[in-house]
């Protein structure tokens, strides 16, 4: 059931970078509802991560897994059949939030009741598996919008949850053990509902400000304006609250940490910009080069194989090469950007899809060589008490980050499809891509040397 949560979570996380262009076209809502379905399920899930995982500590992980993950099915009900863009955004926040719940507790549960050795097998099968999905999923959901099931066009992708959550509902209520919780544990409640203020004001100023999402093309004027400045200000709130809150979400020691914080930046940057580039490669293949959701999946197989395939070759390599490993990923994924670029501005819409297999490939292994690297390198030199904050930490600013690119780099994306067109808009993209890439370069010598010296035992 816990590995069926992660594999629900994984899903529903990627299946809109391929459904989007279909889901505005049959819902309207233009370009602003295309970046809210990237950011929202992100956002909700990066901001509650970490307080869902303290709401298992005290009310129990069986009881709050069991709520997260009938939320989970409850919301993608309301996914599937949402009339409108506002609902099924707001059903896709719903569904992040509960995901929320559900993803911090499965591992603290099989921690909890499984023998050291049987858990090192069960952990074994989790990498396989989401692999796995995260190349199926898209495909399952370009397949399943291209064969408009009774009529329903894009809305199957969502319903399907409630055949996948519900069987996983009801083995989980016949097997997860019962557990009390920890009634002293604390949850900082003023703190999420801070950051969760200042992250909606941030994406909403910027879906909002751009010519593309601005329902009347007024552009930066007006809330557009306002809203970053209220969560500049609610930013500041939560930074004054993790100072001052008797159990922050990010200790503050954690913060004064070099290492840390730069891996944090780093992360941030990172995440933001990779997220945003599968997004606008998605919308290209469909808007530019006229391919169906399905055509689109396919499409984005090399780059989905090039992950895993090089999480799985650079695990055992991360304790010994440290940042050096991530700082050869980044080059990986810039030399792939690069190669995508001169392809795309010497071909244009009539790139053909074998060419694309090279620098779709190259971005994925440089991805899969360099994301795990930077966070496990990142606490490289934490204390071990403040493991588990800041693991929860960076899993939820990771979210975070996806959120921000989602909605960042798509902003440019339709900016620059006003100027020129699809191959105009995709090449600003990477460039912009392409320098933020760069940036984390510049910020990798900040890291730790190495990872933990236990990393992969």
């Amino acid at each position: 059931m816990i590995l069926a949560a992660d594999v629900l979570d994984l899903l529903d996380s990627t299946i809109t970078n391929i459904a989007a262009p279909t889901i505005a076209g049959d819902l309207g809502g233009g370009p602003a509802l295309v970046q809210w379905l990237g950011a929202s399920y992100a956002l909700a899930l990066g901001v509650l991560l970490v307080p869902g995982g303290r709401l298992g500590d005290r009310y129990g992980r069986r009881r709050v897994f069991l709520v997260g993950l009938a939320g989970f099915v409850v919301a993608s009900l309301a996914c599937g059949l949402a009339p409108g863009p506002v609902l099924l955004v707001v059903a896709r926040l719903v569904q992040g939030a509960f995901g929320a719940l559900l993803i911090p507790q499965g591992f603290g549960i099989l921690g909890a009741s499984w023998p050291r050795d049987q858990l090192v097998k069960a952990f074994s099968l989790f990498g396989p598996v989401m692999g796995l999905s995260a190349v199926g999923g898209p495909i399952l959901a370009g397949f399943l919008v291209d064969a408009d099931l009774g009529g329903l066009g894009w809305r199957p992708m969502f319903l399907i949850n409630l055949l996948l959550g519900g069987a996983a509902l009801l083995a989980a209520l016949r097997l997860l053990p019962h557990d009390t919780g920890d009634g002293t544990a604390r949850v900082d409640g003023p703190g999420s509902a801070l950051i969760a203020g200042a992250m909606l004001c941030l994406l909403g100023g910027i879906i909002y400000g751009s010519d593309g999402g601005t329902p009347s093309g007024g552009g930066w004027t007006g809330p557009a304006l306002a809203l970053p400045l209220l969560g500049v200000a609610l930013f500041a709130g939560f930074c004054h609250r993790q100072r001052t809150a008797p159990e922050p979400l990010i200790r503050p020691s954690l913060l004064r940490n070099r290492g840390f914080t730069a891996g944090l930046l780093l992360g941030v940057v990172a995440f933001a910009a990779v997220a945003g580039l599968l997004y606008v490669i998605s919308l290209y293949f469909q808007q530019g080069l006229g391919r169906s959701p399905a055509g689109t999946a396919l499409g984005l197989v090399p780059l989905s194989a090039g992950i895993v395939v090089a999480s799985i070759a650079c695990y055992r390599l991360i304790h010994r090469h440290g940042r050096r490993l991530a700082a050869t990923g980044l080059l990986i994924i810039l030399t792939g950007c690069g190669y995508l670029t001169a392809l795309v501005a010497n071909s244009g819409t009539g790139t053909g899809g074998w060419a694309l297999v090279p620098p779709l490939l190259l971005i994925g292994l440089g991805m899969g060589t360099c994301f795990g690297t930077i966070y496990d390198v990142t606490i490289g030199d934490i204390e071990p008490s403040e493991a588990g904050s800041a693991g929860g930490s960076l899993n939820a600013v990771q979210q975070l980050a996806n959120a921000i690119g989602a909605a960042a780099v798509t902003t440019v994306y339709f900016a620059a499809v006003g100027d020129g067109g699809t191959t105009h808009a995709l090449l600003v993209s990477l460039g912009v891509v392409g320098a933020a890439v760069v940036l984390c370069l510049c910020l990798v010598r900040l890291l730790p040397r190495a990872a933990p010296a236990d990393h992969g035992h």
